[in-house]
């Protein structure tokens, strides 16, 4: 998914701010749901929340880096998911971060855990290695 860096992105040390790169990952995952028609983030009933994340960081990306962020689904349970991901600036071979995020899905109404919709799997499922 290709992805923008922002200029408010940068610290004082003039690269990414280590959570920009957590954006990413989130925009990614989410991104690719929005698009497959799966998530409405104001409406659907069923929702998927971040209960862990983690981030290896290789070289610094810097504003105006273009983003490309590649993820794949590493685990699928029953009602969590966890992905891996790398933020890669556009074009390269290496990635200057890899990291993996953990959805739990959740009712909205309630925040308890609950099954991933089929939907969401099948999609999950072309994401999963081999």
């Amino acid at each position: 998914m290709p992805l923008t860096t922002r200029w408010n992105d940068n610290d004082p040390y003039g690269h990414l701010n280590n959570v920009a790169y957590y954006a990413f990952f989130d925009a990614a995952v989410n991104g690719i749901l929005v698009e497959a028609g799966l998530l409405d983030p104001a409406s659907s009933p069923v929702i998927g929340v971040v209960v862990e994340s983690a981030c290896r960081f290789h070289s610094s990306l810097s504003f105006p880096d273009p983003v490309e962020v590649g993820l794949a689904v590493e685990r699928l349970g029953r009602s969590s998911v966890r992905y891996r991901l790398a933020a890669f600036k556009a074009g390269a071979a290496f990635a200057s971060a890899e990291g993996r995020f953990t959805h739990v899905y959740v009712e909205r109404a309630t925040g308890r855990p609950t099954s991933i919709p089929t939907a969401h799997r099948r999609l999950m499922e072309t994401m999963a290695p081999g």
